[in-house]
């Protein structure tokens, strides 16, 4: 694995990601390469790199799991900022690094992105006529949740309140920064809250993938775009590249599983394919072996077939 940073051009700060090579890599050749995009509130030393990152350079790609933009190791201020707008830009300015490489193959390219990492890969697919093959690892809309779930479904009350703070912050007064996740899952048991995916989410950030690295934090005030942008907004005309979904049968309140089936139904793309992974929940295919190999079973292949030389 290579530690490497390279310049976002729009925005005039770095972007901070790790590379993973092919077992015998040799820099004389050229690979196909893989953007593997972390979850939201995550950062590329979770599962976007240290799980199907590994797990796809041993299949033989270039994978670039990175940090986005104001989050993790990348720059950008004010930090916790999760804007889908400047999220799926990221995506670009990390191909325009990658086909600076010449051990990767710039017509080999392809995405996987997990949770709203999913969403943001499924929108730039459509807009990045570089980007030749997409995967979504239990992928997320999350201007849809924004609307739902994370606003009490009060997306207009939601945004008044941030229009406030953002009105305060301007005027001095300090920054709201709001946490994703409970802290613990003792917190999460006080409150009440039985969802798989809270719970889920609390496990794996808390105990079982802990990292300093991860925001589980977002800017309050910076998140009314987050409200107005869909991930999936013209599907139907632009998602033309080839596309795998992978979801767990066990859904809960941040939405996997109905996004994954909605994309699927809606993309323009002629070769797709759905994997339901019996018996998994949203957080246990970020890294628990069963799931995550059932995942792999579908994803790797889809990506060896449509990457090939």
């Amino acid at each position: 694995m290579e530690t490497v940073t390279f310049r976002n051009a729009d925005m005039y700060w770095d972007i901070a990601a790790d590379l993973y090579f092919p077992p015998g890599f040799d820099k004389g050749k050229r690979y196909p390469a893989i953007i593997s995009a972390h979850p939201i509130g995550s950062c590329k030393e979770q599962t976007a790199g240290n799980v199907y990152g590994k797990a796809l350079a041993e299949a033989g790609f270039v994978v670039i799991a990175f940090d986005r933009s104001t989050q993790g190791s990348s720059g950008g201020e004010p930090r916790y900022i999760e804007d889908p707008v400047l999220a799926v830009e990221d995506f670009r300015h990390v191909v325009d690094y990658l086909v600076t490489l010449p051990y990767v193959d710039a017509d080999r390219i392809g995405v996987l992105g997990i949770c709203g990492g999913g969403g943001y890969a499924i929108n730039i697919t459509m807009t990045e006529r570089r980007i030749k093959a997409l995967a979504s690892i239990t992928g997320v809309n999350y201007g849809r949740l924004c609307r739902e779930g994370f606003s009490n479904f009060d997306p207009i009350g939601q945004m008044e309140a941030m229009a406030a703070q953002r009105t305060a912050e301007a005027r001095g007064e300090a920054l709201q920064v709001d946490l994703f996740v409970p802290p613990s899952l003792d917190a999460v048991a006080k409150a009440g809250i039985t969802d798989v995916d809270v719970t889920g989410a609390t496990d794996y950030y808390r105990n079982r993938c802990v990292s300093d690295n991860a925001g589980t934090r977002a800017l309050f005030s910076h998140r009314p775009s987050s409200i107005g942008w869909d991930a999936f907004h013209l599907a139907e005309t632009l998602l033309t590249a080839p596309m795998i979904v992978v979801m767990g049968d066990k859904p809960g309140a941040f939405g996997a599983y109905r996004d994954g089936q909605e994309i699927y139904a809606r993309a323009a793309s002629k070769d797709k394919a759905i994997v339901v992974v019996e018996g998994a929940s949203h957080y246990e295919l970020y890294d628990q072996p069963g799931p995550v190999g059932k995942a792999l079973e579908g994803v790797v292949p889809f990506f060896q077939k449509h990457l090939a030389a």
